[in-house]
């Protein structure tokens, strides 16, 4: 009697089940469905919005890749201005400053050689090797980013550096980064090697309000870029990670030990010789104590 009063009680429930012998046994199959029914649902719609996530992604993808500006028409045009004179243009103006800016476009054959070689081995040895992207320079910065937790400088070609320059913010995100590895590959497609140096050296920082090398060859010694010496050149070159604070002026120790470097890559290279290298180097010593190349050293009070 107990044992019917159970089953008649607990049977709607469908939780419970009797056997013949009349002990309770536990059911779990209509639990099991309603469960199987919930979690269905719940990995269909995560589906369903990765899916849209996903779509999402590649049509924002898409929309910024057709929006950036083709390389095409710098085969034969200089650029009127870029990114990075608008944007410090912008600093200044926002500073409570006038805006300044001093350029003077040159070919390569305008430029000292030393000066083309200093650049080229301190900032892209391997320009005229790579299609744009120095990919192993790439994944080695891209780990050091992950161990830092953001991106830094290292790994952009003089053809990356060129296109960030023309067309890009100088903040340092993934999108930015993306950017500008899409846009260095345009100028690759577009433009001859030489074109490209052409454009680099001509608008790249060298000082504030002060773009390319003939520009900053005026400034810093006073001279065109086709006069410049292998000093010169070097310090010049050394001065591109951080033109607006290493100038020759600025007592900066990083500028000097990487003038040094330069000279010695110079050097290590053929494009100095052992002599031509010892001379480079006291002038880099003397132009970053503020001498004039040349000038004697003053003899000290009863010598």
């Amino acid at each position: 009697m107990g044992s019917r009063a159970i089953k008649l009680k607990m049977g709607n429930t469908g939780k419970v089940k009797t056997g013949a012998s009349g002990k309770v046994k536990t059911g779990t199959t209509g639990k099991t469905k309603t469960v199987g029914k919930a979690s269905g649902g719940g990995g269909w719609l995560v589906r369903q919005l990765l899916m849209a996530a996903f779509l999402g992604l590649v049509v924002w993808v898409t929309y910024e890749y057709v929006r950036l500006p083709e390389a095409v028409p710098l085969l034969k045009e200089n650029p009127k201005t870029t990114a990075l004179m608008a944007e410090r243009a912008e600093e200044a103006r926002q500073e409570g400053h006038k805006p300044r800016r001093v350029q003077s476009w040159v070919g390569l054959s305008g430029v000292s050689k030393y000066a083309i070689d200093a650049v080229l081995l301190s900032e892209d040895a391997s320009f005229y090797v790579h299609e744009g992207v120095d990919k192993k320079e790439l994944e080695n910065a891209l780990e050091d980013a992950v161990r830092k937790g953001k991106l830094g400088r290292g790994a952009s070609t003089i053809t990356q550096q060129l296109a960030k320059n023309l067309w890009l913010s100088t903040d340092r995100s993934l999108l930015r980064k993306a950017k500008e590895l899409v846009l260095a590959h345009r100028l690759e497609e577009s433009l001859p090697k030489n074109r490209i140096l052409t454009l680099y050296l001509n608008v790249v920082e060298w000082g504030n309000g002060v773009y390319g090398i003939e520009a900053g060859a005026r400034e810093h010694f006073g001279i065109s870029a086709s006069k410049l010496t292998p000093a010169q050149g070097a310090i010049l070159a050394a001065m591109l990670p951080a033109p607006r604070k290493r100038s020759p002026t600025s007592g900066s120790k990083a500028l000097k030990k990487r003038a040094h470097w330069v000279i010695d890559q110079m050097e290590a290279v053929k494009r100095l010789n052992a002599e031509q290298a010892r001379a480079a180097h006291a002038e880099v010593d003397d132009l970053l104590a503020g001498k004039k190349v040349g000038e004697p050293e003053l003899e000290e009070e009863g010598s």
